[in-house]
């Protein structure tokens, strides 16, 4: 009986670690670089929403630098946690004179709330139907994990970071290459002083 047990219990932590093994493998880094996206390139025109439903467009960013974040929403604990270590950094990026942007498929409750809380004023813009994500080369697709898919759908965008200059120049870029990977807050403000 407790040798039974005991095989049971090694199969099932044989099979979890292998979707676990799956999961990751599925999600790590293999994303390539979108060419429109290197730094050098202009930033391409793309539409969102803003948090009132208002129509925006990345061309209404030229004239100050900007930092833009592409997050996969309030689901996602990694870039709530990414949302969260910003608001440290917030008055360095306004000091700047830049603006900082997080583009969503959803609104993102969840970050809103700690950008209050640290009274900080982020620009939320709504990628709703994942058009500008496909545009830029960021979809990627079946990736909310099945117990957020009713809400969120399957597909979301992969997580980015973009420095923009006053002219519309991209300067930085970085595309996480893990699931929990993010870029250091501390590395997009020194882009930002490099301007």
């Amino acid at each position: 009986m407790d040798t039974t047990y005991g095989i049971w219990i090694a199969a099932a932590a044989v099979v979890a670690l292998g979707w676990l093994g799956m999961y990751v493998r599925r999600n790590r880094g293999e994303h390539p670089m979108p060419d429109l996206l290197r730094p050098g390139k202009p930033l391409p025109e793309f539409r969102a929403n803003d948090e009132q439903g208002n129509p925006m467009r990345s061309t209404q960013l030229v004239g100050s630098p900007a930092v833009i974040l592409f997050v996969r929403g309030s689901w996602c604990p990694f870039c709530n946690e990414q949302v969260e270590k910003l608001t440290s950094w917030y008055k360095d990026i306004v000091d700047l004179g830049a603006r900082l942007i997080i583009v969503t498929p959803k609104p993102l409750q969840t970050t809103r709330r700690v950008a209050r809380f640290f009274e900080v004023e982020f620009d939320f813009w709504l990628d709703e139907s994942l058009e500008a994500a496909e545009k830029l080369g960021l979809l990627h697709r079946s990736a909310v994990p099945n117990s957020f898919r009713i809400e969120y759908g399957s597909d979301t965008v992969w997580p980015t970071a973009l420095v923009v200059d006053r002219s519309g120049i991209i300067r930085y870029t970085e595309l996480s290459k893990h699931i929990s990977d993010r870029p250091d807050p501390e590395v997009l403000v020194g882009v930002l002083r490099k301007l």
